[in-house]
Formats: C-alpha cells, sequence, structure tokens
C-alpha cells in the first residue's frame, strides 16, 4: 500500500497507467494542487504524450499548461470513484487557474469516462492507502 499522494503513491500509479492505451493528441503538462490535506496543501504534476503517463512528480512544472486546484476530499473521492472528475469540473468543485489552456483540458476530460481509465483508477484505489 502506498500512502496517498506521496512519491512513492505517484510512481506506482505512473506504472499501473502505462496499461492505458495509446491516444493521438492526448498530450498535456498537468499541475495539481490540492489543498486541505493532512500534509498540507500538495503540489504534483503530470506529463502525458499521446495517452501515455511519462512523468508523475511531487513539486511545480514551470511549464505547465493545465493547472487545477482542488480539496483533499474531492481529490480522495476521485481517486476511489465517488466523485465523476467531469462532474466535479463543472460544479467548480476542481478550479481550473487561470492562463490554462482550457481547449487542451477540455479535450482530455472525456479521457476519464474510458473504461481503461475506470479500471486503471480502480488498480491504483486498490493499492492506495488514505
Amino acid at each position: 500500500m502506498e500512502k496517498y499522494l506521496s512519491q512513492e503513491w505517484l510512481d506506482a500509479g505512473r506504472v499501473l497507467a502505462q496499461e492505458f492505451p495509446e491516444r493521438a493528441g492526448a498530450t498535456a503538462r498537468l499541475q495539481y494542487q490540492v489543498v486541505g490535506a493532512p500534509e498540507g496543501e500538495v503540489h504534483y504534476y503530470w506529463v502525458i504524450d499521446s495517452g501515455k503517463l511519462q512523468e508523475s512528480t511531487l513539486g511545480d512544472d514551470a511549464d505547465a499548461e493545465i493547472t487545477l486546484s482542488m480539496s483533499y476530499e474531492d481529490a480522495v473521492k476521485m481517486q476511489k470513484g465517488e466523485l465523476d472528475p467531469n462532474a466535479a469540473f463543472m460544479q467548480g468543485r476542481i478550479k481550473v487557474v487561470p492562463g490554462s489552456n482550457m481547449g487542451k483540458l477540455m479535450s482530455l476530460l472525456p479521457l476519464t469516462q474510458s473504461p481503461e481509465y475506470k479500471a486503471i483508477q480502480a488498480k491504483i484505489n486498490d493499492i492506495t492507502e488514505y
């Protein structure tokens, strides 16, 4: 079991995410900001190339194209599959930081509905200690 939002958890998730099929055009640098975590505010980022998670690292990415901010509670619910990322976005529970590339974000959101994404999310949830 890996502690949620630790570098070990991010590393394990990146390995599991390699099962996601290639998706042409699904390329982005995403920065996440999780507020209200037990450790305080946690920042991490993903580098995705053609649907493949290439990097998943604690910290900040100066080259991030999209920055998303959410509460720890909502982040946990999304990881557990209890809160749909699209619904959270539409309800304003995921905040998009000004300057983010909204077009790119909107092109990536449908991927979270794919069976492959949901299967990987379930596998990551199975190895996560909250």
